[in-house]
């Protein structure tokens, strides 16, 4: 027998063998992420893409982190380059618990902060430690599409709740409530998809409704210190609630490629389950870059290099908001932030945006539908536009051929 005629043979059982029976339930029923089909699509050079959710490259400080990780070899030594602890390197959670402190009056301590790879895997380990089949979980309407994914894993039951301009609609949320949830999951300030900051007020009212409800209050604040208008509000749990947890992440701030999140809370109990799944999961996150960020900051002024972050997305957001005015159809909404990096736009009912989508294409601008932030299926009429990635002229060009593609819908 021939090899050739092994191979063929060797294949065809291996076909008779589908993997589709071995997959979990979660995986099976867990979409991939659209975004990442949206921005393959759009990764023609010649497509100006509003897809992304990429901070701009001028904002990484390059110089800066090539002399700390000369810095970190020279004299970190063996360490940078060890096996750690699963929490994370000591220096660098106490920094973040001063920083917090400083910015909000807070009382956090090194003890209160896990290191992730990422904020995502914050979002894969509340799932594992906080979801079983069936359990609920409250989110906004819309949300961030990656947290309906991790949480999907787990197979719980969604509970969405309208996001108006000052946060929650209160009367959906406590409805949520008293359906039954383990965590909620919120993105306060200027939210992925919307844009949208919960006001002062709103927060009081999200805080009053969950107040003496024994659940799990999750706010994701990557965005947070990218706040180019109006003046910083306090979390809604963080201290003041038992089980307020506190998401944030050095990928907007410093570089998002070193995959370095962490979490805040003094809710020592979850943290330890916490602990334990992330320990499972990688053991630790990576030490070099830990060791990197925390000289990092130890050597440079982070407020002086957010000032040129901020300068920078102002002018951008400003751009794409006054071209939208400019050149979209009168039917059309949109969301102005006072941060962040996103805005969101809502056209007339019945036009489907992810039919809208390669229509743009063809005029190569890119956008998200609004379909995959929503944790129930069905058409919409929304849109996320990013405009932290491209330069002032690229949005206002940007805008006018996408305006284009949204008037021949209407």
């Amino acid at each position: 027998m021939s090899n050739e005629t092994i191979a063929t043979e060797t294949t065809e059982a291996v076909g008779e063998l589908p993997i589709d029976e071995l997959l979990s339930d979660g995986i099976t029923n867990t979409p991939p992420s659209f975004v990442r089909a949206i921005l393959a699509a759009a990764s023609d050079p010649a497509v100006t893409s509003f897809a992304g959710g990429l901070p701009n490259p001028i904002s990484f400080p390059q110089e800066a982190l090539l002399e700390s990780m000369q810095r970190v070899v020279a004299e970190r030594g063996a360490d940078a380059f060890q096996y750690s602890a699963t929490a994370g390197i000591e220096g660098l959670r106490d920094w973040i618990a001063r920083r917090y402190n400083k910015r909000f009056g807070t009382d956090y301590t090194a003890d209160d902060v896990l290191i992730t790879t990422g904020s995502q895997q914050i979002l894969d380990l509340l799932g594992k430690v906080l979801l079983d089949k069936g359990d609920g979980v409250i989110v906004e309407k819309p949300t961030y599409l990656a947290a309906i994914q991790a949480f999907a894993l787990n197979q719980p039951t969604f509970h969405e709740v309208e996001l108006t301009e000052d946060g929650l609609n209160i009367d959906e949320l406590n409805a949520a409530l008293d359906a039954g949830a383990k965590m909620i999951y919120l993105i306060p300030n200027f939210q992925n998809p919307t844009g949208l900051t919960y006001s002062a007020e709103g927060r009081r009212q999200v805080r009053e409704a969950l107040t003496g409800r024994n659940i799990v209050v999750v706010e994701d604040d990557p965005y947070g210190e990218l706040r180019f208008e109006g003046e910083s509000l306090p979390y809604i749990g963080g201290t003041a609630l038992p089980h307020g947890v506190i998401m944030g992440s050095f990928s907007k701030t410093v570089t998002p490629g070193f995959r370095m999140g962490y979490i805040l809370t003094k809710d020592h109990a979850l943290l330890k389950a916490i602990n334990t799944a992330k320990e499972a999961a990688d053991l630790h996150t990576n030490v070099f870059a830990q060791y990197v960020i925390l000289d990092y900051l130890e050597h440079n002024d982070l407020d002086e290099h957010l000032v040129k972050i901020r300068n920078l997305y102002r002018d951008q957001a400003r751009a794409m908001t006054d071209a939208m005015a400019e050149c979209f159809p009168a039917e059309v909404s949109f969301t102005k932030p006072e941060g962040g990096m996103f805005l969101w736009a809502t056209l007339p009912e019945g036009i489907n945006t992810m039919d809208l989508f390669p229509k743009a294409l063809e005029r190569n601008v890119a956008f998200v539908p609004g379909e995959p932030f929503y944790a129930e299926p069905g058409a919409r009429s929304t849109m996320r536009l990013n405009f932290t990635n491209a330069d002032e002229e690229t949005i206002r060009d940007g805008i006018r051929r996408l305006a284009e593609a949204i008037a021949e819908a209407l």
